[in-house]
C-alpha cells in the first residue's frame, strides 16, 4: 500500500506538494517510469543523451551524470567497464566536475568537439588572437588522452605537434573553460566542459530542493509519476535528470508497488 496515499495526511501534505510546482514542459518521450533500467551501458546513454533538458541562454552540448548510468543499469561493474571501454574508443569523454564530491560527467566525443567549435567561434568573434591552438588540442591532445586529467609538460608536448607552444596557448585553453588547474598540483590540469559552471551551481542546488522537498514529506517518499512531473526552481535541469543522479548516488530509493514506482529518501 503507498503510505503517501492514505487519508492521515490532510491538507498539509496538499501544501507540500504545491511546494514544487508542475512542469510546464510537455515531454513526448516517454516517462522516467517507462524507460527507468538498462541491461546496456551505450543504450542509457544515447537514451539519457536524447532526453538531456533544452536549457535557455546555455550553449551546453548533452552530458550524462555516472550516477545517473548507475541508476539505470544495475550492474555497476558493467557500467564502469563498458564505459572504461567507450572512452578508449574515442567514442565518449569523461569528466570529473567540479562539485565538490565525485561527480563525473559523460560526453559523446562528437558532442565534445562540437562544444569547442561553439568556444572557438566564441572567441572569433571577440578577435582573440592564436585559435590554432583549439586545432592543436583537438587534433592532437584529445584523441591521445584518454584519462580525465594531463600534466603540463605532457599536454605542451602533445600541442607541440601543431605548432611552437607558448605559455600563452596553455592560458587560452584554461580561459576558454576547456582546462582547469588542479588545486593540489598546479602543474596538472583536469579536462573540463566549457560554459558548465552556471549548470554545475544548478545541479547542487537542485540536489539539495528535492531533497528537501522529499523530506518535508510525513513518510518522506512520493510516486514516482506525479514527481516526475514537478518543476524545480533553483536548477535549470529537469526533474528526471536529478531523479536519475541521487537515485544512483544512493540518496534516493525507489519500491515497486501494485500502482508504479515509489520513491524515498533513503535513511542512511
Amino acid at each position: 500500500m503507498d503510505k503517501s496515499s492514505g487519508p492521515s495526511t490532510g491538507r498539509k501534505r496538499e501544501r507540500e506538494e504545491d511546494a514544487v510546482p508542475e512542469s510546464e514542459d510537455t515531454d513526448q518521450t516517454l516517462s522516467l517510469e517507462e524507460n527507468f533500467m538498462f541491461t546496456d551501458t551505450l543504450v542509457a546513454l544515447r537514451i539519457m543523451r536524447a532526453q538531456f533538458p533544452h536549457i535557455d541562454k546555455v550553449s551546453i552540448q548533452p552530458f550524462i551524470l555516472r550516477s545517473q548510468l548507475y541508476s539505470s543499469v544495475k550492474d555497476r561493474t558493467q557500467v564502469d567497464r563498458e564505459l572504461e571501454s567507450l572512452r578508449r574508443e574515442r567514442v565518449l569523454c569523461i569528466f570529473k566536475l567540479n562539485t565538490g564530491q565525485d561527480d563525473h560527467a559523460i560526453m559523446f566525443m562528437d558532442d565534445y568537439l562540437n562544444q569547442i567549435d561553439w568556444v572557438v567561434k566564441r572567441m572569433e568573434a571577440k578577435n582573440q588572437d592564436d585559435l590554432a591552438v583549439f586545432e592543436w588540442f583537438r587534433t592532437h591532445v584529445i584523441h591521445s588522452k584518454v584519462e580525465p586529467s594531463i600534466g603540463h609538460q605532457e599536454l605542451c608536448s602533445l600541442l607541440s605537434s601543431g605548432g611552437n607552444v607558448k605559455d600563452e596557448h596553455v592560458s587560452l585553453l584554461i580561459n576558454a573553460g576547456l582546462l582547469t588547474r588542479q588545486l593540489i598540483d598546479p602543474n596538472m590540469y583536469w579536462f573540463a566542459i566549457p560554459n558548465i559552471g552556471s549548470i554545475l551551481k544548478g545541479l547542487s542546488q537542485g540536489r539539495k530542493e528535492l531533497l528537501s522537498f522529499l523530506n518535508r514529506r510525513k513518510y518522506k517518499e512520493m510516486m514516482l509519476a506525479p514527481l516526475e512531473k514537478k518543476r524545480l526552481r533553483l536548477s535549470s535541469l529537469d526533474m528526471r535528470f536529478h531523479l536519475r543522479d541521487l537515485i544512483g548516488s544512493g540518496h534516493l530509493k525507489t519500491t515497486q508497488t501494485p500502482s508504479g514506482l515509489i520513491v524515498r529518501v533513503s535513511k542512511d
